[in-house]
């Protein structure tokens, strides 16, 4: 798009590609960062696998994505890391030749299956390399890279410790070209019905693609409490848009209407396709912890009450909270022991007191980077026109 806008042929364009996914917390960035460069007239090509969310997602946008048979080793048994294994050396050489027909003047790597052998062998040739680490505690992959590559983009300070400082930088995660542009038209850190006396509260729930089951019974039952509490709180104007998934929405719906609650209270929906409107909207949100997750909900500034999935890589959704309940901007509810009672007081609190509520968006607006797209385009932009010398 951006090369025929900038009267370039794709050829012509300078090209960067950009390697992996596996989840949409690795390719949505990835896909945010894509937009970007785009629209500077960078000609941009994505490498994945067929099993990962690329090969559903990328094929709906402009970008063209390439596939290359690869697969994880950590926590796949013996068997899944003997397959893996052999899958390797056909992978580098898949590798060897997109990288001699896409001929890419950067690669960046986005985590997940793909990126590790694209990233390497373009590093070993001498392509200008960069990693995006999206999350608090790295993955082995990005760690081995960063000795490789030329920069190391963070978005938790945390991070840094793992790769070699003079490579780091903290940018943060790129996130969606609507949410963006939703952070920067936003005059305030949150919606001013916030500072009247005893506002509605709009709450979003968030899943996530990953163990929403857990969130989705955790918050119905707190919604349960508060619906039959004294307090009458859906009376007094709180209201709720829950996004449930898919594979949960019938049953979630089912129980949602067995309570009886006002319609124009209650929004639930399988999946939100504006979601820079239902985080313009809320007042709080309730969810996963997931990188991608914490980037646009700080690039709005809206405070949220954490729950992260237990079972993430190396429990890094836990430190992404800790980062921001360290911070001032969030509260932490651990999936094990949280309950539908303590849920519904943490509502409860915050809906009471609305001073506390301004201070975690505040704290939240103050960890955010929305234009995290845009200043790592910023880099690579330099780097086409006059491109680093080789790595050591």
């Amino acid at each position: 798009r951006g090369a025929r806008r900038a009267g370039m042929t794709a050829s012509s364009a300078p090209r960067v590609l950009i390697a992996g996914g596996g989840t949409g917390g690795h390719l949505f960035p990835g896909i945010a960062l894509a937009d970007e460069l785009s629209e500077r007239g960078i000609s941009v090509a994505f490498a994945g696998t067929s099993r990962g969310i690329e090969a559903r997602i990328v094929p709906t946008t402009p970008y063209p994505l390439h596939l290359i048979d690869v697969a994880g080793l950590k926590g796949r048994g013996v068997w899944g890391v003997l397959t893996g294994f052999l899958r390797l050396p056909r992978a580098f050489f898949q590798t060897l030749a997109l990288l001699r027909s896409v001929r890419p003047q950067v690669v960046v790597g986005v985590g997940g299956y793909a990126s590790g052998p694209v990233v390497l062998v373009a590093a070993l040739l001498g392509i200008p390399t960069m990693i995006l680490e999206q999350n608090s505690i790295p993955g082995v992959t990005n760690r081995i890279l960063s000795r490789l590559v030329r920069k190391v983009i963070i978005t938790f300070p945390g991070a840094s410790a793992f790769f070699p400082q003079t490579k780091v930088e903290l940018l943060g995660n790129p996130i969606r070209r609507a949410l963006a542009l939703a952070a920067r038209s936003e005059t305030t850190t949150q919606p001013a019905r916030v500072e009247t006396q005893d506002p509605p509260l709009h709450i979003l729930v968030l899943g996530g693609s990953q163990g929403a089951r857990a969130v989705n019974d955790l918050v119905l039952g707190a919604v349960r409490l508060l619906a039959a509490a004294p307090s009458g709180l859906f009376k007094r104007g709180l209201s709720l848009c829950h996004q449930t998934g898919a594979t949960d929405h019938a049953r979630i719906s089912h129980l949602y209407d067995e309570l009886g609650l006002d319609k124009d209270r209650l929004s639930v929906q399988p999946f939100i396709s504006d979601m820079a409107a239902a985080y313009q909207r809320c007042d709080l949100m309730i969810g996963r912890a997931g990188a991608t997750t914490i980037a646009e909900l700080t690039a709005l500034g809206r405070p949220a009450l954490l729950i992260p999935f237990p079972q993430a890589a190396d429990d890094h959704q836990t430190h992404n909270a800790l980062h921001m309940v360290q911070r001032g901007a969030a509260r932490l509810l651990p999936q094990g022991t949280a309950t539908a009672a303590e849920l519904a007081g943490h509502i409860e609190q915050l809906f009471a007191d609305r001073q506390e509520l301004q201070s975690l968006s505040v704290a939240s607006h103050r960890l955010g980077h929305p234009e995290a797209a845009a200043r790592i385009a910023d880099r690579i932009t330099d780097w086409l026109k006059s491109p680093p010398h080789p790595a050591p």
